[in-house]
């Protein structure tokens, strides 16, 4: 074994070279510094720490020869998942700039204890075109309070460039001497390449951080990456395997740093956290509610049944300012039932617990039980029955979040029990507001945008029936400046997009009828016709069956689906397609929720489509995707299959105004035609789970907001 090598272990493995340090303290493995992939890291190479739980780091590295930028989410508390975006300079013989794209995930293994280091195991670049394929494993412990903290680790691949050794797997068997080749063609960019995972040679890694100050950090590295593929290509010099950085963290959580790479090379890494769990605003910037008042006799408030019922009475005026719709009442003895819409509150929980609070100051002491419908779109979707003494009970207690979460019961609302009040339909709204319209990784020019006005508008001429529309007026922007035809060999369902920005001006983005309804019990249906999206106009039906107090969701769509003329008018091309798919929902707790739909795409292609989100308390919301079909790899072409991630952030995340709405986006590494899905709008599940009771537990605290 070299020098170098035995150097290494010693790093990794202190106490076996007789290194004493005093511990003060375990140390919080949630805290970990950003290296130039923008994963957890000293420089170029990876620790064995991982990022606080929930937390996002978007992260930019620039050097001479090559930019990265990359957007990084720990998923769980062990995994986290990365996805790149790298500008090469002088790689390609074919332009100036080579454009990589590439997903990383890793795993802790083991919590840092007293004794014992934190160990993550990584796949960096297991999806890509295999320009950073590397697998590793890392250790990092911290001493003198954590002001240090020693890495050591063993790397494959790109990590396992310089200062090979044989693969210690070898022991095991001996398929892990051979590593794969990796991609032979564009058309083979995105699979994982699981013939190369931890084989062939591995080498040894380490080095240290220190903490000079609170908000200055020195940190050294012996590196395992030769660079091969720039140092043939003469891009760069590498001279030494030591890279050294100096990091300065400002006091939001971003941080600076300046490195040093292999004696030849300076540059820059620039990461700012965001935090979903952590608002800028935390309880919001609206008016308090109105204060539980004592209770009055009928005679007191002036009060009949009738009054109540009409659209001047003083319950639905109170509503109608707390931006909640009151579309029926009916009162049985002691108990009041309503039916309300909520128009204004991201979180349902506080709608219900505004609603209560108004109910209980508008309606006569004798009325002890509240019931309270929600409505969206048109149909009932859940029935929360609430106690006035309970309100009463915990209006100032410290604990009445879980407190009065117990004294509630959720139910179906199949059919409404709440008499309609007449003159609420026709209903009618619009709005007009600026967008945004992103066109990610094209090759030619990686980011594209316009940017616009859009007007939209409905109209409700009863409940359940809506038509809508939405139409869009690009300002400026370059979406219409891309100058790569489709190379698809499958027909043209997706990969056609910029085409719609070259021949539009003035865009409708969708112009539809929606019907939904309620078949029976736990079940909802949707039924839209018109111009559906951007791309396709047709028909849709669908059906949900999904239970109150229930985390399992099973539904169905089918759609007749038209494609449309590129100038987002009202002409149609001539292809066409009956698509649908049966799909499966189940909420993991703790804001995970997976998503399994079957079926038949756009192309005409069969397969499935994989989703796991993660959604906080507050809304933010973060998953990924993947889909498998019968389209060959080949015939797909660059990725392979259809994969990415989304993101979504409420407008009160951002603002802390207690309005719905907000911005989302899915990336996409390459936009391709298999595995693509008709883009319909209010699907069944998004529709009714806010009013359910797992949604309502998780963001119950606004109940009393």
């Amino acid at each position: 074994m070299s020098k170098s090598a035995r150097i290494a272990i010693c790093v990794l493995f202190t106490t076996t070279c007789g290194v004493n340090f005093a511990i003060a303290q375990d140390w919080n493995t949630g805290s970990a510094t950003v290296g130039t992939y923008g994963t957890p890291g000293l420089i170029d190479m990876p620790t064995g720490t991982v990022f606080p739980d929930g937390e996002i780091q978007v992260a930019i590295s620039s050097a001479l020869r090559a930019t990265k930028y990359s957007l990084s989410f720990q998923i769980t508390p062990r995994i986290l998942g990365t996805f790149r975006y790298s500008g090469l300079r002088d790689f390609s013989d074919f332009r100036d700039v080579y454009y990589d794209r590439s997903f990383d995930v890793s795993y802790l293994l083991a919590t840092e204890t007293h004794l014992r280091p934190s160990i993550v195991v990584g796949l960096r670049d297991f999806g890509g075109t295999g320009i950073y394929a590397s697998e590793y494993v890392a250790a990092t412990k911290h001493f003198a309070d954590g002001r240090l903290a020693i890495t050591g680790g063993m790397g494959w691949g790109r990590l396992a460039t310089y200062g090979g050794f044989d693969n210690p797997f070898s022991a095991i068997s001996d398929s892990f001497n051979t590593r794969g080749s990796g991609p032979s063609s564009i058309n083979e960019v995105g699979q994982p390449e699981t013939d190369q995972w931890f084989r062939g040679d591995a080498a040894l890694f380490g080095g240290f951080s220190y903490e000079i100050s609170p908000r200055l950090t020195f940190a050294a590295e012996y590196s395992s990456d030769g660079y091969l593929g720039e140092v043939k290509r003469q891009v760069l010099e590498r001279k030494t395997p030591l890279n050294a950085a100096l990091s300065y963290n400002f006091k939001n959580g971003a941080a600076l740093s300046v490195y040093a790479l292999h004696g030849s090379e300076l540059g820059i890494t620039a990461s700012i956290p965001i935090t979903p769990q952590k608002p800028k605003f935390p309880s919001g910037i609206e008016e308090a509610p109105a204060a539980l008042q004592p209770r009055q006799s009928q005679a007191a408030l002036s009060w009949d049944e009738g009054s109540v019922r009409q659209k001047d009475s003083a319950l639905f005026v109170a509503l109608k300012d707390q931006g909640i719709a009151l579309e029926g009442i009916t009162i049985e003895g002691s108990t009041a039932t309503v039916r309300i819409g909520n128009e204004r509150f991201p979180a349902h929980a506080q709608a219900l617990g505004r609603t209560a609070r108004i109910l209980a100051n508008n309606l006569p002491g004798n009325i002890t039980t509240f019931k309270v419908e929600s409505i969206t779109n048109g149909i009932t979707t859940s029935r929360t029955t609430l106690g006035r003494e309970g309100l009463e009970a915990f209006e100032y207690d410290l604990e009445n979040s879980w407190k009065s979460f117990a004294g509630a019961s959720f139910e179906d609302a199949a059919r409404s029990e709440a008499e309609a009040i007449a003159g609420v339909y026709p209903k009618f709204n619009w709005r007009l507001t600026p967008y945004l319209e992103p066109a990610l990784f094209d090759p030619d020019n990686p980011v594209r945008a316009d940017v616009g006005l859009q007007f939209a508008a409905s109209f409700e001429p009863y409940r359940g029936l809506i038509f809508s529309g939405a139409v869009r007026q690009p300002v400026t922007g370059n979406l219409d400046t891309s100058t790569r035809p489709s190379n698809s060999v499958l027909p043209h369902v997706r990969t056609d997009a910029p085409e719609y920005a070259k021949q539009s001006d003035l865009q409708i983005k969708n112009l539809t009828a929606e019907y939904f309804f309620r078949p029976g019990q736990n079940l909802y249906g949707r039924v839209t016709a018109g111009y559906l999206e951007t791309m396709y106009g047709g028909v849709s039906g669908e059906v949900l069956w999904k239970p109150v107090n229930g985390n399992w969701a099973f539904g169905a769509e089918l759609n007749y689906a038209v494609q449309r003329d590129f100038d987002q008018l009202f002409g149609f091309q001539d292809y066409d397609i009956v698509t649908g798919h049966a799909s499966a929902y189940y909420d993991f707790g703790g804001g995970y929720l997976g998503q399994l739909d079957v079926g038949r795409y756009l192309a005409g292609d069969y397969g499935a489509t994989v989703s796991l989100d993660r959604e906080f308390d507050n809304g933010f919301r973060v998953g990924a995707f993947f889909t498998l079909t019968d389209v060959p790899f080949d015939d797909f072409g660059e990725g392979s299959f259809d994969k990415g991630i989304r993101f979504s952030i409420p407008v009160d995340w951002l603002t802390g105004s207690a309005n719905q709405g907000g911005y989302g986006t899915t990336i996409r590494p390459v936009l391709r035609d298999g595995g693509a899905r008709l883009d319909v709008r209010n699907r069944l599940y998004g529709v009714v789970r806010g009013s359910h009771t797992t949604e309502l537990e998780d963001r119950w605290g606004k109940f009393w907001r």
